[in-house]
């Protein structure tokens, strides 16, 4: 489980390259409040935990549980920092 004092980052990742820099994206986005884990879409525990979330396509960022951003051309760091990513908790 994980402390209470980090924010939940999730980041659902088929490997590709797009995948790959928007996990880069979210690292270098990131704080020391934020826990990144990065979840291989070809892992049955991560399928799970995607459609528990309601996630159909990947790369997908999930923050504190909430979907906070979808595949596209790439991720909108801005997005993600307004959902909490690298502030302070």
């Amino acid at each position: 489980m994980f402390p209470s004092n980090k924010r939940k980052v999730e980041v659902f990742s088929a490997g590709c390259v797009v995948c790959h820099g928007v996990i880069d994206a979210v690292t270098r986005g990131a704080g020391p409040s934020d826990e990144i884990i990065v979840r291989n879409m070809y892992d049955s525990r991560a399928i799970a935990r995607a459609k528990e979330l309601g996630i159909q396509c990947v790369p997908a960022v999930v923050i504190d549980g909430k979907l906070a951003s979808c595949p596209g051309p790439g991720v909108d760091i801005q997005v993600l920092k307004a959902a909490g990513l690298g502030k302070p908790l």
